[in-house]
């Protein structure tokens, strides 16, 4: 309870005191419209780490790292690093938000629901990301209804540079990276290596075994002028991990080291071509390749390893034709080829495919001087799932004093069902059931931005209102094989609502704060509309989003010394549902509110080194993200990087 109340009293003296969170130069963004977009004119709620940002996080994950540094982004993870990992966008789940790494498309078809992990994702390879909110289907398709998240690697800057870095930490951590890049006038290039190993804690809280693991990435990236008008640009990403990981809770039969090879690999090549200044074309082809294989743990009588690959390829055409500075056409077409290769203990192999032809465009436009608005539109035809379209408008009001403006967006989006959900739970059942189709979504949110520049000061208030149906969810069904789980479209409506507020104070040239805080009230109706399944819920919210997070990061540097710096980070998250595990499966529980702080020391040796200190946990705080799973505990991390 005074956790409670002293989180609470820090929040609202932080909040009139007001804030600055960003800079006071013109930010670009990519994500909205998949076009340069000066941050000014976006209607849409959008979040941007830079690579200053990022090279002054001393975080292993990004997960890590999107946890508490904006909005209605909530993190959990099943254990400790490495661990299976989620992201959920505006109280939704994980499958709702779609992920891209150098624009290719992340999310692992062979998982149940299409989503994607962000467990393998280290940071010291990452120089950008954009964090797109809210119902963005009329631009990146199926599951883009809780929004978008745009990750970008780094690209050679104008000479030669050599950076590495190394830390070492509690239980057993080394993580080093290297990397090698360059550019001049025609090209750039880089390439990076980097490999994490720990020894691990238990990935639950009901034993003190170890879960290690091990991760190897490799990310490269190659662009070259080819003539005035043709550029070539091409990126890969490969990475290889393995985890130990607890499936069950303690009890006197269960085992604790199964295990998990993983395997992630993306790779795109486009050709970009400016017919003339204001029209500019691209084609490109991306893949992405994911494979899990699950090792069994000694003596549970499985002699066959179960293994999951999911296999994209996208080819695609863009063309933007810009009528003058203002007002801009970005149109497309798709064709995305999705496969899974499914191979379990008992039940032998399966292999099944589907694709999806997509056209969409984004029209922007400045109908006056202060009035920017966008137009878009996608239509999707899935070959088993049949067709979706998702519309949206955006609006933006910028006031004359250019330090005021106003946001909002309308949307209507869909995802369809992923493959596992179409032919290895419906189909594996009986044909009698009814067909599963795509869920349907729309969403509705409005903002408002203020800055007071002679204080230094910015306030970022946004409403948001998402729902949606035809909910696709694991349905218990008798049939002539007896009782058996399918996927179906349920008849209830899921609802999220909620509140974002982001804030940012420079209280002095060596002090600065930067606060965000989260309201979310939700509905699962696809649980509480069922009369079947009421009975065992007794909450009627999204699983493991709590009603309230605040986020406050604390940055102090000395007057007397400029080359030392100290962050603060504190997070407060309220309790949440959640399910129970083992044989309380299906049974609704409560994960408990948690109040963590961590500190990060960094000293800047000769400009060209960062020397820092992690302290995780400060407090030792006990918690959970997901119920029957531990987090770290107080924990260590020190290390060196060069700079650039």
């Amino acid at each position: 309870m005074l956790k409670k109340i002293l989180v609470n009293f820090l929040f609202l003296t932080f909040l009139f005191n007001s804030v600055s969170f960003s800079q006071d130069i013109p930010v670009i963004v990519i994500a909205p419209s998949k076009k340069p977009q000066s941050v000014s004119t976006v209607g849409t709620s959008v979040v941007v780490l830079d690579e200053e940002f990022l090279k002054n996080t001393n975080e292993y994950f990004l997960g890590d790292v999107l946890s508490g540094n904006t909005t209605s982004v909530n993190f959990f993870q099943n254990g400790g690093h490495g661990s299976t990992s989620a992201i959920q966008l505006r109280g939704l789940p994980k499958r709702y938000s779609t992920v891209y790494i150098d624009g290719v498309k992340m999310s692992d078809p062979s998982s149940v629901s299409g989503d994607f992990d962000f467990n393998h994702i280290l940071t010291s390879q990452i120089s950008r990301v954009e964090i797109l909110k809210g119902n963005q289907s009329s631009v990146y398709g199926s599951g883009a209804i809780g929004g978008t998240i745009n990750i970008t690697t780094k690209k050679g800057q104008p000479g030669r540079q050599k950076n590495y870095m190394f830390n070492t930490g509690s239980y057993g951590t080394n993580n080093y990276s290297a990397n090698y890049s360059g550019a001049d006038e025609d090209k750039d290039f880089y390439i990076g290596f980097e490999r994490f190993q720990t020894s691990g804690m238990s990935a639950m809280t009901h034993n003190d075994e170890e879960d290690g693991y091990k991760n190897n990435s490799i990310v490269a990236n190659y662009n070259q002028k080819l003539s005035d008008y043709l550029n070539l640009k091409s990126n890969l990403r490969f990475s290889d991990t393995y985890k130990q990981y607890d499936k069950e809770v303690d009890t006197a039969t269960a085992a604790h080291n199964e295990s998990e090879d993983s395997l992630q690999s993306s790779a795109n090549i486009s050709l970009e071509y400016k017919y003339n200044k204001n029209f500019i074309n691209e084609v490109s082809l991306a893949k992405t390749y994911i494979k899990r294989i699950y090792n069994a743990a000694p003596g549970s009588g499985n002699t066959v390893k179960d293994n999951y690959y999911g296999d994209r390829y996208n080819y695609g055409y863009k063309g933007n034709y810009n009528f003058d500075l203002d007002n801009s056409l970005l149109f497309g077409i798709e064709r995305e080829d999705d496969q899974i290769g499914y191979n379990q203990n008992l039940t032998g192999k399966k292999v099944e495919s589907f694709y999806t032809t997509s056209k969409y465009f984004d029209y922007q436009k400045r109908f006056t001087k202060n009035i920017f608005a966008t137009f878009g539109s996608r239509f999707d035809d899935n070959s088993v799932a049949g067709d979706e379209e998702a519309h949206r408008a955006t609006f933006a009001y910028l006031f004359d004093d250019k330090s005021t403006k106003i946001k909002s967006s309308y949307g209507t989006g869909f995802r369809f069902p992923s493959l596992y959900e179409m032919y290895y739970v419906y189909a594996a059942n009986s044909n009698s059931l009814p067909f599963v189709k795509a869920e349907n979504s729309k969403s509705f949110d409005i903002g408002f931005e203020k800055s007071f520049l002679e204080y230094g000061i910015k306030l970022d208030l946004t409403y948001f209102d998402i729902q949606y149906d035809n909910v696709l969810e694991g349905w218990k069904n008798n049939n002539s094989s007896g009782a058996a789980y399918t996927t179906q479209n349920a008849d209830g409506i899921v609802k999220s609502q909620g509140l974002e507020i982001m804030s940012g104070w420079r209280a002095s040239d060596y002090l600065n704060f930067n606060l965000n805080y989260t309201y979310t009230s939700t509905y699962d109706g696809a649980e509480q509309d069922d009369p079947n399944k009421n009975q065992n819920y007794t909450n009627a919210q999204m699983v493991r989003v709590p009603r309230n997070i605040i986020n406050l990061q604390t940055s102090y540097k000395p007057a007397k010394n400029e080359n030392l710096s100290y962050i603060l980070n504190s997070k407060w998250s309220d309790m949440a549902r959640d399910y129970g595990n083992g044989n309380r499966t299906f049974q609704d529980e409560r994960i408990d509110d948690y109040f963590v702080n961590d500190l990060s020391i960094n000293y800047k040796l000769w400009n060209s080194y960062n020397l820092f200190f992690n302290i995780t946990n400060i407090f030792d705080e006990k918690y959970e993200t997901v119920r029957d799973y531990s987090q770290l505990d107080r924990s260590f991390n020190i290390g060196l990087k060069s700079v650039y």
